[in-house]
């Protein structure tokens, strides 16, 4: 799939969104970075359709999610109405939900096991459906998180490719909590750029600008647009 080209936003776009899109073209200058480098991700997971159509008809198109049989019950009907949607699956994936994964996102962001691998492998293979795939890095080496470990990853990425023929786009990360951001995001964009992969999954609602900084290319922001859960 290719990069989703970002959508216009009204003038009339909830005031979270707004903010978000200011936000993110402020960074983008200061970064000396075309806005279009940068892909919004409004992360709707726990949120129904009242609260994301309005989201929708003020002009975004890119939403993410954390769990496949939410996103299944929500989504389709939205999509329907809605052409033009992409969906990203940007929370853990289990090896027995990756037929629906494939069926319904447009890129999954957390590929970290040989399990996940082979299961989307097959998938792909048989639904002939490429969604875009990022690998995910446990950049902090939290025993709590799903991901790669850091001096792992040069070989997971080589195994996607060789061993099950995944064409990885680029990495995802989630700091840990009381870190300081930028280091994570400065060895995420690293371990990318030796590894040829172009697309950088990082910065949630209170780190996006950072996060552009160092590269990002996809930005995932729930509560800055729609409020705390």
């Amino acid at each position: 799939m290719s990069p989703q080209t970002p959508s216009p936003i009204s003038a009339h776009s909830p005031n979270g969104l707004a903010t978000v899109e200011q936000e993110i073209a402020r960074a983008c200058k200061e970064a000396r970075r075309d806005r279009k480098s940068v892909t919004l991700i409004a992360v709707s997971k726990t949120f129904d359709a009242s609260a994301i159509t309005p989201v929708i008809e003020a002009g975004q198109r890119v939403f993410g999610e954390n769990r496949v049989q939410e996103a299944k019950a929500k989504w389709p009907e939205l999509m329907a109405a809605y052409p033009g949607i992409a969906l990203h699956l940007i929370g853990p994936l289990q090896s027995n939900k990756a037929k629906e994964a494939v069926a319904l996102f447009d890129a999954i962001h957390s590929v970290d096991r040989p399990s996940i691998c082979e299961a989307l492998a097959k998938e792909m293979n048989s639904q002939k459906r490429r969604p875009e795939l990022f690998v995910q890095l446990n950049t902090g080496e939290e025993p709590q998180k799903a991901g790669v470990a850091p001096d792992e990853a040069d070989a997971f990425i080589a195994a996607c490719r060789d061993k099950y023929g995944l064409s990885i786009s680029g990495l995802m990360c989630i700091p840990p909590v009381n870190d300081a951001p930028a280091p994570h995001f400065a060895l995420t964009a690293k371990i990318a750029a030796r590894n040829g992969l172009k697309n950088l999954s990082m910065g949630m609602s209170a780190d996006f600008a950072i996060a552009i900084q160092f590269g990002a290319t996809h930005v995932r922001v729930g509560s800055a647009i729609f409020g705390h859960r």
